[in-house]
Formats: structure tokens, C-alpha cells, sequence
């Protein structure tokens, strides 16, 4: 009973605070509800100044938390992304601001019109644990252009990560203007649950729904950036060895945990024994010794370890064929998971059901390319799709009988890194988009204006309506 009453109250007492800082941002929003350019250049610059004064303290607190992460890793998918996303803003965020003049049709003028980006408020940003930094900084750089305030919920799995952003953020800014929150589950659905401006949320389908059915609640609009799985087609036109190279880094690159990572293969039937030569004799050139290998990161935790373990379990038991690239069986107590390929698949496996967000890589052949893309259009749209192929009439061919949030033509990934494309889901992988531009558009209000000026030409259609103004108007627009 009394560890009971204890939880009930560590609850009771953490919800008021999150109810506490979203209070001190709202009220310091009313006081300040449209920061000037220099407000915003200035808090860009600070966290651009401390994310490069403490990017080794970053590096290290991911390392810990993964158990082993690349520094290379970390500075390619996390560090240089965050800066490059606080340069790009930068530099165009006196455009975004300026007001945008719209066209007036000729019934209304004299008049003009013009979109006025007004920012929102309290953000919401939920933060996953696969790139705890980048995917914390780049939606938060999305909202401070905008001139909002942020609450930032940290992953309870990256919590060396967590702590230190905290007390970064905590050390630099007020805690009126940028807040981070860590703790466990309940925090995050606390969290879910507070009446923002605007929540942003990255992580799985299922939590998604479960965010967007707390901010529903509140009518608080919601960008989800969830997952899927995301297709990789490869046309019997494209050299199979190279895609092989660029599949492998893509698939590799923080062991798999990339929500974009290609999770799927369809390539032709005559070429897959030649991919699978070739994708095992590049993995091991770009991880030699893979057993002491410190350029590959281990898996985030014992939970989702297991997860892929059952994975390869419940394939190989129906029939599915294993083949791991390296010569080291993943090793529960490092959590060291090497790519395995799988081939013979069948739709009840589970690696074919659910997002396998890991270096377990199916490999599915087709006979036309016809049946390719028809087995893409078939399945639930996927945050990501890419072709390799050199055919421009393909590249048309697909991308308009597919649908997914982005596309790479003969290369994965690197559409996210592209700060001047949009990012986000559709459907089942998710809604809205941030980054760039679009990033500052997601966190502003497009406030339309209208202004008239001395001269009222409106009186022309004022009651009574028995005048020729209006049929004079009428018939004009029935042309």
C-alpha cells in the first residue's frame, strides 16, 4: 500500500510539473507572442554554439547509451545534420518571416492581400531513441524559427543522452523559452495529454495513434513522423554491385534502427544470388574483423535485441532462408547484431509484417517489373521508397503509381539530409512534414490578411439586391 501511494504521488507530482512549465512557456508566449528576427537568430546561434562546444559530451552520452555508437556515426547522422540544420535556417529564415503578398481578383479591389506567418506557441517535440539528438534538434530548430516556445520529451532508452541535453538546454536557455523532459512511459503519455499549439511526434505506428488520439483531446494539431516499410526496388538495368555498395551503407548505418532504412528488397530473380555475394563482400570490407569492429553500433537495448532474435526464429521456422554476412553470431550481452539477408518469405513472418527497424534484410524476387511496383501499391504506404535504375520512363513509371513520404533515386537515406525537401509520412507512416522551409510552416500559423482602403467598392453589393452591380457580375462569371 504504501509503495502504491508513493507511485501515485511521484505521478501526481511529476504531472504538475509538466503542467507547471507549459504554463510559464504559454505565459511567456502571451508576453512575447512574436519574437523579431534577432530574437530567433540569437537562440538558433546559442544552441548552434553549444551542440559544437560539447559534441564529444554528446558523442560519449550516445555511445553509453547504445553500448557501442561510431563516433563517425554520431557526428555523420546526428552532429553535422543538427549544425547543417541551424546554417540552412539561418540564412533563410529573414525570407520565411517577411510577409507574402497574395493575388487580389479584380471584383474585390481596390484591396491587397498578403500571409502573415504567426508563430503558434507551445511545441510539443517527442523525441525517439534512434537519433536522440538530431531528431531532437531538428524539429526544436523548426520551432524556435517559427518563434515558438518547446517542451521536449526525451526517450527514457537514451537516457545518458537525455540527461545531458537536459542540462545543456537547462545551463543555456531560460526555461520559459526551450524545457526538456525526461522519465519513463507515463511521462511521455502525460506529455501526449498537455493542450500544445502543435505536437511533434517520431516513433512507431502504434504509440503514434496512441499520441494522436491525447492531442485529439485538446484539438492540438499533430505532425507524426512514424515508419513503415520502407521499399527498395531494384531494376534489372541497374549494375547489381553497386547497388549492392549503396544499399549496404544504408541498411548498416546505425545498424539498421534508421526509420528510413530500407527494410525490404525486390529485385529481379536471376540476380539474386549475385546480390547476396556482393552485399556480403561489401558489408565486410566496410566492417572488417567484425567481432572487434568499433564502426558498427550495437543494438539500443536487450528488449528490441530479442525482438529481432524472435524475428529470425519465427522466419527460418516457416520456411525463410538465413544468411548472415558476417562470420559472428549476434551476441546477446554486447548486443552486437551483424546484417542477416533473408530469402524465401512468405507473408505470414513476421519480419514481412511488421517494420523490422534492424539488420534483418528480406529479399524478395520478382519475375517483371510490373509485379514489383504492384506489390509496392499493394502494402501500406511507407515514410520512404527507393529505385535503382538508370530509366527515366521507370523513374516516372513508379513515382506515380506509388505512394510514400520520400523517394531516393539509386541511393537511400539521403533525401532526410536534404534540408531544402520536406520530410514526413503518409497515411500509416505518418502526417505533416518539417524541415526547412516546410519545418517553419508547420510551426506558424498562415494568418490570411485582406485590406481594403479608402475607396468602398463593396458598396456596390450592399442590400437591397435589386441593383444591376450584382447581375452585371453574375453573368460576367458565367462565361
Amino acid at each position: 500500500m504504501t509503495s502504491q501511494a508513493s507511485l501515485s504521488v511521484t505521478a501526481e507530482t511529476q504531472e504538475n510539473t509538466l503542467t507547471e512549465v507549459f504554463s510559464l512557456q504559454k505565459s511567456a508566449f502571451q508576453i512575447t507572442p512574436y519574437p523579431s528576427l534577432t530574437e530567433r537568430k540569437h537562440t538558433l546561434q546559442l544552441l548552434h554554439r553549444l551542440l559544437v562546444n560539447h559534441q564529444q559530451n554528446i558523442i560519449d552520452a550516445i555511445n553509453n547509451d547504445f553500448g557501442l555508437r561510431s563516433s563517425d556515426e554520431s557526428r555523420i547522422a546526428e552532429i553535422i545534420p543538427s549544425l547543417q540544420a541551424i546554417h540552412y535556417t539561418l540564412k533563410r529564415l529573414p525570407r520565411w518571416m517577411k510577409p507574402k503578398r497574395r493575388h487580389v481578383s479584380w471584383q474585390l479591389q481596390p484591396a491587397s492581400c498578403k500571409i502573415l506567418y504567426q508563430p503558434l506557441g507551445v511545441a510539443g517535440i517527442m523525441v525517439p531513441w534512434n537519433y536522440p539528438l538530431f531528431l531532437a534538434v531538428s524539429p526544436l530548430v523548426a520551432s524556435l524559427s517559427a518563434g515558438n516556445r518547446a517542451m521536449v520529451k526525451m526517450s527514457e532508452y537514451t537516457p545518458h543522452t537525455a540527461e545531458l541535453f537536459k542540462q545543456l538546454i537547462t545551463d543555456n536557455f531560460p526555461e520559459d523559452l526551450i524545457s526538456v523532459i525526461t522519465g519513463n512511459a507515463d511521462i511521455a503519455i502525460q506529455f501526449s495529454q498537455l493542450p500544445f499549439d502543435h505536437l511533434l511526434f517520431t516513433g512507431s505506428t502504434q504509440t503514434g495513434k496512441k499520441v494522436m488520439q491525447a492531442a485529439a483531446n485538446n484539438l492540438t494539431p499533430v505532425t507524426l513522423e512514424l515508419g513503415g516499410k520502407s521499399p527498395t526496388i531494384i531494376a534489372p538495368d541497374y549494375p547489381i554491385n553497386e547497388a549492392a555498395k549503396r544499399i549496404c551503407f544504408g541498411k548498416s548505418l546505425n545498424a539498421g534502427q534508421t526509420c528510413v532504412a530500407p527494410d525490404y528488397i525486390l529485385l529481379p530473380e536471376n540476380q539474386l544470388n549475385l546480390f547476396i555475394d556482393a552485399f556480403t563482400a561489401h558489408f565486410q570490407q566496410m566492417y572488417p574483423d567484425f567481432a572487434h569492429n568499433s564502426s558498427y553500433s550495437h543494438i539500443i537495448n536487450d528488449r528490441q535485441f530479442q525482438r529481432l532474435q524472435l524475428g529470425l526464429v519465427d522466419a527460418q521456422q516457416k520456411g525463410a532462408k538465413i544468411i548472415n554476412v558476417s562470420d559472428f553470431a549476434p551476441d546477446a550481452t554486447t548486443r552486437r547484431f551483424p546484417i542477416h539477408l533473408v530469402t524465401h518469405t512468405n507473408e505470414s513472418m513476421l519480419i514481412c509484417q511488421e517494420e523490422i527497424f534492424g539488420p534483418i534484410l528480406p529479399l524478395i524476387t520478382y519475375s517483371t517489373i510490373e509485379q514489383a511496383i504492384s506489390f509496392v501499391s499493394r502494402q501500406p504506404r511507407p515514410l520512404a521508397l527507393y529505385l535503382f535504375s538508370h530509366e527515366q520512363d521507370l523513374h516516372d513509371k513508379v513515382l506515380v503509381n506509388t505512394h510514400s513520404g520520400g523517394v531516393c533515386l539509386n541511393e537511400t537515406l539521403l533525401h532526410v539530409a536534404v534540408d531544402d525537401l520536406p520530410f514526413g509520412g503518409v497515411g500509416p507512416s505518418g502526417m505533416g512534414h518539417y524541415h526547412g522551409q516546410e519545418g517553419f510552416q508547420t510551426f506558424s500559423q498562415a494568418k490570411s490578411i485582406l485590406k481594403k482602403g479608402r475607396i468602398n467598392s463593396t458598396q456596390f453589393i450592399y442590400p437591397p439586391y435589386k441593383n444591376k452591380a450584382i447581375n452585371w457580375l453574375y453573368k460576367l462569371l458565367l462565361r
